[in-house]
């Protein structure tokens, strides 16, 4: 089972900059993905993005794409989330999850190890 802890969370203004970290262990050569999602209050949990532990692959929500990139160190087991150009909409609390289900058709309910959670807030 993977255990993940998310840091890196923070006060940013409307265009500016955070990076947020995961550091994952337990991860068996059943992992596939890596994946971002964020909830804000009253909200379902959503996607931001994902990538593959095999390839690198990496898939983004509409909504951050060609903002926010993905990244990790598989040799670390360190995973990456740098947000460019944020907005007050991405204010929300930021989970890292693993999942052993292919980055390609993974979904929310495919990702079984959740991290603590790490709170971004945006100010206009």
């Amino acid at each position: 089972q993977e255990e993940l802890d998310e840091s890196g969370g923070g006060l940013a203004q409307a265009g500016g900059s955070l990076r947020l970290s995961c550091a994952v262990s337990g991860l068996t050569s059943s992992s596939r993905t890596v994946g971002w999602f964020r909830q804000s209050p009253g909200k379902e949990r959503d996607f931001v993005a994902s990538i593959s532990l095999t390839d690198a692959t990496t898939w983004y929500a509409h909504s951050v794409k060609g903002r926010f990139t993905i990244s990790g160190d598989i040799a670390t087991n360190m995973f990456f989330l740098t947000m460019n150009n944020l907005k007050p909409e991405d204010t929300a609390v930021y989970y890292c999850a693993a999942s052993i289900i292919p980055a390609h058709y993974a979904t929310r309910s495919d990702f079984g190890s959740w991290g603590q959670g790490t709170q971004v807030t945006v100010s206009s």
